[in-house]
């Protein structure tokens, strides 16, 4: 039940990222909307992490909770902001995924 809350964490995660991408396009009323999701899915976050690290080993939970975070970032960038792709990110991303699947698999 942990892990599955952990990865709830680390969309949580991709969630306050992608409020922060939209929020610094915009302004008024409809920054502080982007704004307030963004704090409560960092909020969210956080309280979801401190949950699973009570059961899961810390050094663990806290690798694939930013690596969750860090390749939703790079996934939500390429198909949400339009960011440029290329073979050594896409290599990169794969390995940072495989790594993620080693940790909790050796966990």
């Amino acid at each position: 039940m942990n892990w599955i809350i952990l990865v709830v964490a680390g969309l949580c995660e991709v969630g306050f990222t992608y409020c922060l991408g939209r929020a610094k396009s915009v302004t008024g009323t409809e920054w502080w909307t982007w704004f307030g999701g963004f704090a409560f899915f960092y909020v969210m976050s956080a309280v979801l992490l401190a949950k699973a690290t009570q059961t899961l080993p810390l050094g663990t939970a806290y690798a694939v909770w930013t690596g969750i975070g860090a390749v939703g970032a790079v996934l939500v960038g390429i198909f949400c902001f339009r960011e440029p792709t290329s073979f050594w990110r896409l290599f990169f991303l794969t390995t940072l995924i495989l790594s993620i699947v080693g940790l909790k698999t050796v966990s």
